[in-house]
């Protein structure tokens, strides 16, 4: 990497301070960097990760005066603009601070990030690099046996972008694995081979036919995948068939896939679910009675990106025509938190926490407080998909180091620590106004006086009395 110059002005004995670093000396002061290079979160010296003490004459040695390191490090255009630090991983852990391995399903992740179910995933090259940048969990592209049936199109997404210029939200109409069935079979068992010890999981979809389910089950299963995400989601593409979403928002034929699924599988089984649905927690409830050890929240959004106002045709635009797509990123991060938090709601009140169903929410992450955000609401796992596609796969890094940056803060040494923790906060409207009128009659009851300014002439005596604590 090419470097030049940042200023950090330090006392003399100080710690170079960088967020992922305990310091014992006053915080540096950091001087703007130029148009390429990273601000100090992004600093790659060998010296941070092993918290050495940096002493770095900067001109004089008058007694008192202050010492400065200066160092500019260029950025990584993968990851431009995150302000997340990233971090070193060892095999997808991290080697110091905060634990971030969980444990789910049985499946022991060395961290919470999953590589979810897409483009990211879609063969055997992307997967390893997946597993090299240190993702905790790869989901593949979703198959199907036939995929002589799946074509798609291009353009296929549209974008779109905050007043900065960064993407803000993203459509697709993508539509499931179009690589022979084989051929991903042989490159999930390579990977396996590969990586023993790390979490693969299969995404797999069919029709409303059993036996299509068993055989697809016993295929990935020979592989070695460690278990199955059902895509219950996926807004376009063959409802016809009821794959997809048109599965998973129909209650009555979801519960027979989940039953031929969950008598076929031996693999932990997740149901994904679709927000395109009036209450989620119907179709979630479902699927773990009928059979799934956990579900997966959210897919996409059915959704129109825009119309292009020149043209007069709506984007993205193919041959002049579009389609529905499925909306993704920052911009349905709130409402992929309500519907987590409602399943996760669910799970406690009915009794699924208790017997080990598990929650992997999706949507709109892109930093580590993103991911603490669905661990809070009860996430056991993060999902990200089109994060990778804007950022890269070392997005991966800056996600760990932003979530041991927000444990830090708080004192956690783990995530079981408070995964859930917001939960209870939580209520109805109708009980955030009685709460609000006790607060205000709590107030209003207050003893004595708050201030001397308080204190009026023709109130004395009364305010005298209020403040007296041995009443008769």
């Amino acid at each position: 990497r090419a470097l030049s110059v940042i200023r950090i002005s330090c006392s003399r004995e100080s710690r170079l301070t960088a967020p992922h670093c305990h310091t014992d000396g006053p915080p540096a002061q950091i001087h703007a960097p130029p148009a390429g290079f990273a601000q100090g979160q992004h600093l790659k010296m060998q010296a941070l990760h092993r918290r050495c003490h940096v002493r770095a004459p900067c001109g004089t040695k008058a007694q008192g005066k202050g010492r400065c390191l200066t160092v500019w490090v260029r950025a990584d255009n993968r990851t431009k603009g995150l302000a997340d630090p990233a971090i070193s991983l060892l095999n997808g852990a991290v080697t110091e601070g905060p634990d971030l391995s969980v444990t789910v399903n049985g499946l022991k992740l060395p961290n919470p990030f999953v590589i979810g179910s897409g483009p990211p995933g879609t063969n055997y090259q992307v997967m390893k690099k997946a597993f090299d940048e240190g993702w905790g969990a790869v989901i593949c592209k979703t198959l199907s046996l036939d995929s002589s049936k799946v074509i798609n199109v291009t353009p296929r997404y549209a974008k779109m972008l905050d007043t900065q210029g960064s993407v803000f939200g993203w459509e697709n109409f993508e539509l499931i694995s179009d690589r022979p069935f084989e051929t991903m079979l042989s490159e999930l068992k390579r990977l396996k081979e590969e990586y023993p010890d790390r979490i693969l999981i299969a995404s797999i979809m069919e029709e409303y036919n059993r036996n299509a389910w068993d055989e697809i089950i016993g295929r990935c299963e020979e592989v070695g995948v460690d278990a199955f995400e059902i895509n219950f989601s996926c807004p376009h593409g063959m409802p016809e068939r009821k794959m997809g979403m048109a599965m998973g928002q129909d209650c009555e034929i979801l519960a027979d896939a989940c039953d031929w699924i969950s008598a076929a599988a031996t693999k932990p089984v997740w149901g994904k679910m679709t927000p395109n649905i009036t209450d989620i927690t119907q179709p979630a409830r479902v699927a773990v009675q009928h059979g799934c050890e956990g579900i997966a929240a959210i897919n996409t959004l059915r959704s129109v990106m825009g119309v292009n106002l020149e043209t007069l045709r709506p984007e993205p635009c193919v041959e002049g025509y579009s389609t529905p797509g499925g909306f993704s990123y920052r911009a349905v991060k709130p409402i992929a938190l309500e519907k987590v938090m409602s399943i996760s709601r669910m799970f406690q009140e009915e009794g699924w926490r208790k017997k080990g169903v598990s929650l992997s929410g999706i949507g709109g992450v892109e930093t580590g407080a993103d991911a603490a955000e669905f661990l809070l609401l009860g996430a056991d796992t993060v999902q990200v998909c089109t994060g990778v596609m804007v950022h890269g796969y070392p997005l991966v890094k800056h996600l760990c180091g932003g979530l041991q940056a927000f444990m830090r803060r708080h004192g956690f040494n783990s995530i079981d620590e408070f995964r859930g923790a917001s939960l209870p906060y939580f209520t109805t409207h109708t009980d955030l106004v009685a709460r609000q009128r006790k607060a205000v009659a709590d107030r209003k009851a207050q003893v004595g006086l708050a201030n001397d300014q308080a204190w009026t002439g023709d109130g004395f005596v009364a305010e005298a009395e209020s403040m007296v604590s041995n009443k008769a």
